[in-house]
């Protein structure tokens, strides 16, 4: 289809659309080409009908983007990920609408790690070597850090989430805010240098490290061994929020925790003061609740207490009074006059009990005792 100009006065003028319309067809007679590259910034959704990548040229910096229809990439099976060396085979076309300049590819072969992900790879090997990534290494974060350290970008959507996090759900909240370069080759010197000025406060407990999305090549700096090793050798605990969910920079592995988000991280490291609330409410009922039983318990102990007090003098008395009984009826069994109201008699020669008839000779007054008296009595 040819495109006319419209005149306008000496002059040939295309219109946007009839100019991208222009080069689109020019580029569609354009032939197929293989095309070598790092992948970076790979979308690929379930429920897109396209999946979107970038070839970069690791040695220029020049980038390309890159479409393949989503059942194609799936059905070549070959799980691709940010950093991989890759030839794609396409051919280049131009997006009318934006004259976007893009390559639909037809078929993506792998080629070889890239060289920054070979670099990391090699880098990440040696640092877990080294034992900065064992688990032994993580500490805990601190129930309520007396001050919070962040650093992060200048005017980055990362440093509002966190701190908009920490001011919702702890508003006594004390965060100091380290601004620094989080992209580009003067990123992994300056976050080192912010987070070691940091580290000099008083009281700091927490650092968090946030930055938000981006593509490969912009969370680089955060795999920099400088870095990694001062978030490794950081005297307070540290956590990472950089990239999204399923970027793994090499500092989130020598972090003591790693967040999904910058908006995570706001919750990791303070504690909501509504459940904060709601627990001290809870432990203040069940102190309430104890110390009633308690009272209740020393009460029901001291009116027992009181009752047994109440009792133990009567029942002292009884059991004096039994025992006294006890020895009255065994005192009044070993008496004489029991035994003379029995029918026995005492018998006694003046002042002298008779014992034996051998003591006593016929004629001698004797002085007899029964059991209601006596009465005189002489030997035959």
């Amino acid at each position: 289809m040819k495109i006319d100009p419209v005149e306008r006065g000496e002059r040939k003028v295309y219109s946007v659309a009839a100019f991208n319309r222009g080069v689109r067809d020019w580029v569609a007679r354009l032939p197929t080409v293989w095309v070598e590259g790092e992948v970076t910034e790979l979308r690929h959704h379930a429920n897109w009908q396209t999946v979107f990548f970038t070839l970069k040229d690791p040695a220029e910096g020049a980038c390309l983007a890159v479409t393949m229809p989503r059942g194609q990439f799936d059905a070549l099976r070959i799980d691709l990920a940010d950093g991989e060396r890759v030839h794609v085979f396409g051919r280049p076309e131009l997006f009318e609408q934006r004259g976007d300049l893009r390559l639909r590819a037809l078929t993506v072969e792998r080629f070889g790690l890239g060289d920054h992900l070979a670099a990391l790879e090699r880098l990440k090997r040696k640092l877990a070597a080294e034992g900065l990534f064992a688990a032994a290494r993580k500490r805990p974060l601190p129930r309520l850090p007396r001050a919070i350290g962040l650093v992060t970008g200048n005017d980055a959507a990362a440093k509002r989430d966190v701190l908009t996090t920490i001011v919702e759900r702890f508003p006594p909240a004390r965060v100091v805010v380290a601004e620094t370069y989080v992209q580009g080759p003067r990123a992994a010197p300056a976050i080192v240098d912010a987070l070691a000025a940091l580290c000099r406060l008083p009281e700091l407990d927490v650092v968090v490290v946030a930055r938000g999305g981006g593509s490969f090549e912009d969370l680089l700096p955060f795999s920099d061994e400088r870095l990694v090793r001062a978030v490794a050798a950081c005297p307070v605990p540290v956590v990472t929020a950089v990239g999204h969910e399923q970027d793994t920079p090499l500092c989130d592995l020598a972090a003591d925790v790693r967040a999904s988000t910058p908006t995570a991280a706001g919750r990791l490291v303070v504690p909501d003061v509504r459940e904060l609330h709601a627990t001290l409410g809870r432990s203040r009922a069940a102190l309430e609740r104890g110390t009633r039983r308690t009272l209740d318990r020393e009460r029901q102990r001291l009116a027992t207490t009181r009752e047994r007090l109440t009792r133990a003098p009567a029942l002292a008395l009884e059991r004096k009074r039994a025992a006294l009984n006890h020895a009255a009826a065994r005192l009044q069994a070993l008496s004489p006059r029991s035994t003379l109201e029995r029918g026995y008699a005492i018998v006694r020669s003046g002042d002298d009990l008779v014992r034996s008839s051998a003591t006593v000779a016929p004629g001698d007054p004797l002085r007899i005792e029964v059991a209601d008296g006596s009465f005189g009595a002489r030997v035959e």
